[in-house]
């Protein structure tokens, strides 16, 4: 065991240690830090315009420059939010309760100084466990059949639609869209086309890329067109940003609880930064003896999300490198970005190109000590870019988004579903739909397709299958937990209400 995670940190250093990689990578950081502290932008967005501009660089670059945007971006929401009291990202929803209280009074600097810290912490910590969990994922997954990896599929789904902002309805629908989506092309085990309406492109399918910057970037590009962000009110004094060793004492109970918090749900499927940071503080704020003085600016305030939503992004790469199921939002797009590259997440990619893991291993390492240089160094430049006019950033965002879904196949139709799709994510957020699960629906769709059907198919038609293998049951009991547990509740609640007698008068 020591042995694979040992060669998780070596075998990849030759292509690390390139000073083309390094460039691409700060490049990366810096890029996603001001992507993540601009209102309105998130690392997801960033990371579904950016993936097709990496088609023509070699591999380690590419990622490089992905796992800066990755890592960056989710920091760089903290810096909005204590500055403006608009998270950047939906992740540092969080900071905003006790980092813009902070910088009104004067201690803004010393608000981004611990979100830095605490966001570098929590990033590192859970580099560390993907490097321990990861290998041992990816061995149990070698012995996985078509039957658990359609069950780990449908648990995906459930538990995104569970977990949804909006109703466990709309999140379904959601994700049933995305299955559907799946299913336009050529049927993987027969090799009929299916629902291409005589369209040659559509034979094939239809493209992640294209659909994810509809979703994420051109959805954006039109919600911020039709918001007025200029009554933004900016604290202007930023003072010392380093935190002391005294501050530093106080937060690091706090900081290794929230990298635990983060880690442990970035890598629960489709579950996220959001619901990671609201865990963190929320913890916090039930056990901490100044639970009081939460919301009106203390410093656990700010460590607790910041390293749960940075601890994310090691967790969400868990499942993402070792079954292919996508941790989040952003980690579905770095699919399309490893099958772009050739690369095929799951099990067989350990076994195949340790070395290229082990490369991403490092640079999301690199990645975190960046954005701590980037946050410590250069943070009040980079909090007032949101003074910046939002009409210079629109068109350009715009353009990135037509040259990215044009890249992947050089063809017109590609820009049309761009079109499509943003136009969907609009209206899903007029009507309170969520487009995660439909991202995720599309990305598991062939995997939970052929899971299913070649499952049948080894069984002669038998569904008791799906039923019998231990790991499959455990998961579909799981999937139907998440169904069903909104009513599962409300029964309990009701058995208690019945069973506690009313008190005497």
């Amino acid at each position: 065991m020591m042995n694979n995670v040992f060669a998780l940190y070596t075998e990849g250093l030759h292509l690390v240690l390139r000073l083309d990689v390094f460039i691409w990578l700060l490049t990366g950081t810096v890029s996603g830090v001001v992507i993540g502290a601009m209102p309105g932008l998130t690392a997801t967005m960033g990371l579904a315009v950016m993936t097709p501009l990496t088609f023509g660089m070699s591999t380690p670059a590419a990622f490089a420059l992905l796992m800066g945007i990755f890592c960056g971006g989710v920091y760089g929401g903290s810096l909005t939010a204590i500055v403006a009291k608009i998270p950047g990202t939906p992740s540092s929803m969080m900071t905003t309760l006790d980092g813009y209280p902070m910088g009104q009074r004067g201690e803004a600097g010393k608000a981004i100084g611990v979100a830095t810290v605490s966001s570098w912490i929590g990033g590192l910590f859970s580099v560390f466990m993907l490097s321990f969990f990861a290998p041992l994922i990816a061995g149990v997954a070698l012995v996985f059949s078509a039957q658990e990896y359609f069950a780990i599929a449908m648990f995906g789904i459930c538990i995104i639609a569970f977990i949804s902002e909006a109703s466990l309805v709309k999140g379904l629908i959601s994700g049933l869209l995305g299955l559907l989506v799946a299913t336009i092309g050529t049927d993987i085990i027969t090799g009929i086309p299916r629902f291409h309406f005589r369209h040659f492109f559509m034979l094939d399918g239809l493209q992640m890329i294209p659909i994810l910057i509809g979703l994420y970037g051109l959805t954006e590009v039109l919600n911020l067109s039709s918001k007025n962000l200029k009554d933004i009110q900016v604290v202007q004094k930023i003072g010392r940003i380093i935190p002391t060793w005294k501050d530093m004492k106080q937060i690091l109970p706090t900081i290794w609880r929230g990298s635990v918090i983060g880690t442990f749900v970035g890598a629960i499927p489709a579950a996220g930064g959001t619901i990671a940071s609201i865990i963190a503080y929320g913890l916090e704020l039930r056990t901490s003896k100044k639970s009081k003085e939460f919301g009106t600016g203390i410093i656990e305030g700010i460590a607790a999300p910041e390293a749960a939503n940075n601890a994310v992004s090691g967790g969400a790469m868990i499942p993402m490198l070792t079954l292919g199921v996508p941790g989040d939002a952003a980690t579905a797009i770095l699919i399309g970005a490893l099958l772009i590259h050739g690369l095929q997440p799951g099990p067989m990619l350990f076994a195949d190109n340790m070395p290229m893991v082990s490369s991403i291993f490092l640079l999301i390492m690199f990645a975190n000590f960046c954005f701590l240089f980037i946050g410590l160094g250069g943070a009040r430049i980079i909090s007032k870019a949101i003074n910046a006019p939002m009409q210079v950033f629109i068109p350009i965002i715009m353009l990135f988004c037509i040259v990215g879904s044009f890249a992947i196949r050089g063809t017109v139709f590609d820009i049309f579903v761009l079109i499509v799709f943003g136009s969907l994510g609009f209206l899903f957020t007029k009507v309170g739909m969520p487009a995660a699960p439909l991202v995720l629906g599309f990305v598991l769709g062939d995997l939970v397709e052929t899971g299913f059907r070649r499952g049948l198919m080894l069984s002669r038609g038998d569904f008791t299958t799906f039923f019998t293998r231990p790991i499959t049951a455990v998961f579909l009991a799981l999937s139907v937990l998440m169904l069903f547990a909104p009513q599962i509740v409300a029964v309990i609640k009701r058995l208690i209400k019945f069973q506690v007698p009313a008190p005497k008068q």
